[in-house]
């Protein structure tokens, strides 16, 4: 008497959903990596050996031809002081880093500086690797 099995195993393999993980890995790696640095301008900083890792809650820029920047905004001087109040309401230990173009006067550097002094802010200058 023969006996028959009734149950095969299947060994093909279906790759849909694993194509389609994929696909989904791709696209959120797409969109996070555009969200990487969204807050920069385009500035020549000056050089350093030193680099700190704390992470400011807010930045501070000053271009070449002198503009100041909050984060992305431009804002005039005689407002950066309440612009940064606003900004930094709240916050236990406030931290401002400053980014300054290699161009810009040291005095421009120091009215900043003299600003984050007078409010208590910890301010971190900014600076690209040597």
């Amino acid at each position: 008497m023969a006996i028959k099995r009734g149950s095969k195993v299947e060994t093909s393999f279906g790759s849909a959903s694993m194509t389609d993980l994929m696909f989904l890995l791709i696209i959120f790696f797409m969109v996070t990596t555009t969200l990487i640095n969204p807050n920069a301008l385009k500035l020549l900083l000056p050089k350093s050996n030193n680099q700190l890792t704390e992470k400011p809650y807010t930045t501070v820029s000053i271009t070449g031809d002198l503009k100041y920047y909050v984060e992305t905004t431009p804002v005039p001087f005689s407002q950066l002081e309440s612009a940064l109040k606003a900004k930094m309401a709240g916050m236990e230990t406030p931290t401002v880093s400053l980014h300054c173009d290699k161009t810009v006067p040291i005095d421009e550097v120091v009215k900043v500086m003299n600003i984050a002094k007078d409010n208590n802010y910890k301010l971190i200058l900014a600076t690209s690797p040597n």
